[in-house]
């Protein structure tokens, strides 16, 4: 996925955010005059990095196609505290009705955007790059892919459907990491295996993996596996990876850091909306 590649399911995403805040109809709105147009701005209320600008647009399409908003920014952009990121202008009530879950929206991607952005930095300089995981918000894992992306990071599988992630529950039932990895083969082309022992990892390089997830390596540990893996695998490297640790996970030489906290651990980026006329 990349910025300009829009998810599919944004239309159905939005219709649902929408059918849970309006229900049967908004009450509140009602006790404005209705037929009348209204101007708004939307303005950010602390340092980020902007993303959602399709969602909340969406929001708008849905409850009135006329409805028009002139934006100031681009996702990806980094925002500076108090800037005003758009202009909105149509009929007040749907402008009241639509606030909250737009807002919803841009505050959450941009939250993940935002944390993804302070990641990346501080492994810049280094040949890793930064991966998301399955950890996502139901129903908003698009969405949230979406921003890591736009705050700089890569995204690792959408879901179960386009790779296949062998884990000790899987290498359990299957008798052995060659087994599990011979079966999972034959299935797909995608495959990645987890291990969690340098043994474990010569193992998989012995039954032909060319994707190997350390899971809690050591950094002594990443730096063998780095060693013993010799470019004949992509390593990516899976817990204990804080903002405290993960230069130091990144300078071991892997080639991937999947980070949970990129879509699990957000807190919601400032934004208000305030009617001008």
């Amino acid at each position: 996925m990349n910025r300009t590649e829009i998810p599919g399911d944004i239309s159905k995403t939005v219709k649902a955010a929408l059918e849970e805040d309006i229900g049967s109809g908004d009450l509140t709105s009602q006790l404005l005059p209705a037929d009348t147009h209204s101007s708004a701005i939307v303005t950010c209320r602390e340092e980020s990095v902007m993303c959602g600008i399709p969602w909340f647009n969406e929001v708008y399409r849905q409850l009135d196609p006329d409805f028009n908003i002139t934006w100031n920014v681009s996702d990806g952009d980094s925002l500076r505290k108090n800037k005003i990121i758009c202009k909105l202008n149509g009929d007040t009530r749907t402008l009241v009705t639509g606030e909250r879950t737009a807002l919803n929206f841009i505050q959450l991607l941009s939250a993940t955007a935002t944390v993804t952005h302070e990641y990346v930095q501080l492994i810049n300089g280094t040949t890793t790059q930064l991966l998301d995981t399955r950890k996502t918000i139901p129903g908003l894992r698009t969405a949230q892919k979406y921003a890591v992306v736009c705050g700089g990071g890569r995204n690792h599988r959408m879901g179960l459907y386009d790779a296949i992630l062998i884990k000790e529950n899987h290498i359990g039932t299957a008798g052995s990491i060659a087994k599990a990895y011979k079966k999972a083969i034959e299935i797909h082309d995608n495959v990645e295996i987890e291990v969690e022992s340098l043994d474990e990892l010569q193992q998989a390089l012995d039954a032909g993996a060319n994707q190997i997830l350390l899971d809690n390596f050591s950094i002594d540990m990443m730096q063998e596996a780095v060693s013993i893996t010799a470019g004949k695998a992509t390593l990516e490297v899976s817990g204990g990876v804080t903002h405290d640790t993960i230069r130091n996970f990144a300078k071991t030489g892997v080639d991937y850091i999947s980070v949970g906290a990129l879509t699990k651990n957000v807190r919601a980026i400032d934004f208000s909306m305030r009617i001008e006329n």
